[in-house]
């Protein structure tokens, strides 16, 4: 059987509005994710573009970004399992 760990960022997320409807998230410096503000939604992306939701409010979408962002550390065995699928005999 394997775990699999979930680490919590330590460091929160940095925010700064880019334009009237999008905020950037950093963490570290990094790139974390945006809120984009659409008609009447908050649509969250995270850091590879993959959609995460839509809120009504803007710090419910902040808050949302937030707890995708939480990092998970594989088992060897899930990491090997990775890796032998991208391997070509």
């Amino acid at each position: 059987m394997s775990k699999t760990t979930t680490i919590h960022p330590t460091n929160p997320l940095t925010w700064k509005q880019a334009d009237d409807d999008v905020h950037v998230a950093t963490r570290d410096g990094e790139f974390a994710g945006f809120v984009e503000f659409d008609t009447d939604r908050h649509l969250v992306r995270d850091s590879r573009g993959t959609e995460i939701g839509s809120f009504t409010t803007l710090a419910d979408a902040r808050q949302a970004l937030e707890g995708s962002t939480c990092r998970r550390r594989r088992s060897f065995a899930q990491t090997m399992r990775g890796h032998l699928r991208r391997v070509r005999f």
